[in-house]
C-alpha cells in the first residue's frame, strides 16, 4: 500500500491578482488530505472518499477502459475523476497500462465546505502517485494560479509568484509576535473559485499599478511589527481588491459594526475570512451565526 499526503491552503494576500503575476503570501494548513493506493487483481479502480468524520461521502468503481475513453456522464464527481485520471495518462502514457487495478481511498481532515483545498490536495496526491507534474495536472483539470499546489507540498509559509506563467516559490519563516490576535472565521458557505476568477477577469483593470501595490503589501505583511501595522495593510488590501473587482468588502456587507480589521481570503463571498482583533472576537461572530472560529495557530502549520 502507498500513502500520499498534502496540506490544505490559505491565501493571505494577492487573491485574484496572483493570476496576473502579483506576489502572494500563502500558508499551508494543519488540515490536509491523505490518499492511499492498494493494488487489486481486477482491471478497475475502486474509489472511496471519506470526510473528516471518516464517513463515506463518495464512492464509485471505474473500469480501466472507462478511463481510456474518458467519458461517463454518470455524475459530476465521477466525471471529474475520470477527467483527472485521463489527464494523468496524457502526462504519463504509462499510467494505468497494467491489467490489474487499484483500490484508492481519500481521507479529508477538514469539512468539504471549508475551502482549504479538497481539489488541490487531491491533484497533488494523485500527481505524486502517478509521477507527473502537479502544476501541469492542475492546468489540465481545475486551472488556477497553482499557489495551492505549492502549499500542498510545503511545511512553511510561501511567497508565490507566476513569472512567465511558471511558479516561483520561496519559503519563509513567517512568525508574527501577535498571532494570538488573528482568527479565521468561516462564512458558512463555500465559494466557487472558478466563478470568482471569471468575475475578476471580467472586471479587472489598472493591473500594473494594482500589482505593484499588492506586492508592496505582501512584503510589508511579512515584516509587520505590530497588530496595528497589519490591520492597516489588511484594510489597504481590501480597498484595492474591492476596486479592481467591483465588489463590496465583506466587512461592509456583514460586519460593519466590528471593532477590528477583516480580510477576505481567496475568492470573495465565502470560505474563510481573516480577522485581526485586539480582543477575542468569538462572542461577536457567534452572535451573528458564524460558529467556525479558529485561532491562527490552530489553523496554520
Amino acid at each position: 500500500m502507498q500513502t500520499f499526503y498534502s496540506h490544505g491552503k490559505l491565501l493571505l494576500t494577492a487573491e485574484y491578482v496572483v493570476l496576473d503575476g502579483a506576489k502572494a503570501l500563502a500558508v499551508p494548513t494543519k488540515f490536509g488530505q491523505q490518499l492511499t493506493v492498494e493494488s487489486i487483481d481486477k482491471p478497475q479502480i475502486i474509489w472511496t472518499s471519506l470526510d473528516h468524520n471518516n464517513a463515506i461521502w463518495f464512492e464509485d468503481i471505474f473500469s480501466l477502459d472507462e478511463i481510456k475513453v474518458g467519458y461517463l456522464s454518470r455524475n459530476p464527481i465521477s466525471d471529474r475523476l475520470i477527467q483527472i485520471l485521463k489527464a494523468i495518462k496524457q502526462l504519463n502514457p504509462d499510467f494505468l497500462t497494467c491489467k490489474t487495478g487499484f483500490k484508492i481511498t481519500t481521507i479529508l481532515e477538514f469539512p468539504k465546505n471549508w475551502g482549504l483545498g479538497t481539489s488541490s490536495t487531491l491533484i497533488n496526491n494523485l500527481a505524486q502517485w502517478a509521477n507527473v507534474d502537479p502544476y501541469q495536472l492542475l492546468n489540465l483539470t481545475f486551472g488556477g494560479s497553482g499557489y495551492d499546489i505549492a502549499c500542498a507540498q510545503n511545511n512553511k509559509a510561501i511567497v508565490y509568484q507566476l513569472t512567465d506563467n511558471l511558479p516561483v516559490i520561496n519559503t519563509l519563516d513567517f512568525k508574527l509576535d501577535f498571532f494570538e490576535n488573528l482568527y479565521f472565521i468561516h462564512l458558512n458557505k463555500k465559494q466557487n473559485s472558478r466563478d470568482g476568477i471569471a468575475h475578476y477577469k471580467a472586471n479587472k483593470h489598472d493591473l500594473a499599478n494594482t500589482i505593484k501595490a499588492i506586492n508592496a503589501i505582501t512584503s510589508n505583511v511579512i515584516k509587520s511589527e505590530t497588530l496595528e501595522d497589519l490591520k492597516n495593510l489588511i484594510e489597504q488590501h481590501e480597498t484595492i481588491i474591492s476596486t479592481i473587482t467591483n465588489q463590496t468588502k465583506v466587512k461592509d456587507t456583514l460586519f460593519s459594526d466590528f471593532n477590528g480589521s477583516i480580510k477576505s481570503l481567496g475568492a470573495w463571498g465565502g470560505d474563510f475570512i481573516l480577522v485581526a482583533s485586539k480582543t477575542n472576537p468569538t462572542d461577536y461572530f457567534k452572535a451573528k451565526g458564524f460558529n467556525t472560529i479558529l485561532n491562527y495557530k490552530d489553523m496554520v502549520l
